[in-house]
């Protein structure tokens, strides 16, 4: 179990078999970018703690090498996964992908 699931929140466009695949490819690139399926769960609540501690505008300075570490592996998979999910189209349109932990 990878303790965690993505959840496509708005892509009017696509139909649920569209959607399923869009998920599974951003899924996918989170767990090639991280390193795993089992440590995307524990990244992404690392990444949310540090955002409740330092803001939604993170001064990465500001941030002990760990810290940096774990915001900038999640923007990147993050970046990695849109372009998986979505392809050319990922700066158009409504889709939202929620990851929702286990």
């Amino acid at each position: 179990m990878s303790g965690y699931r993505v959840v496509l929140q708005v892509f009017d466009e696509a139909g649920a078999a569209e959607r399923r695949q869009a998920e599974q490819r951003y899924g996918r690139a989170l767990e090639a970018e991280l390193g795993g399926a089992e440590l995307v769960a524990p990244v992404y609540r690392q990444y949310l703690r540090l955002l409740q501690i330092h803001g939604e505008a993170v001064d990465l300075e500001a941030l002990d090498e760990a810290e940096r570490a774990i915001m900038q592996g999640w923007q990147a998979a993050e970046a990695a996964a849109l372009s998986a999910a979505l392809g050319p189209h990922r700066y158009m349109g409504d889709a939202q992908f929620e990851i929702v932990l286990d």
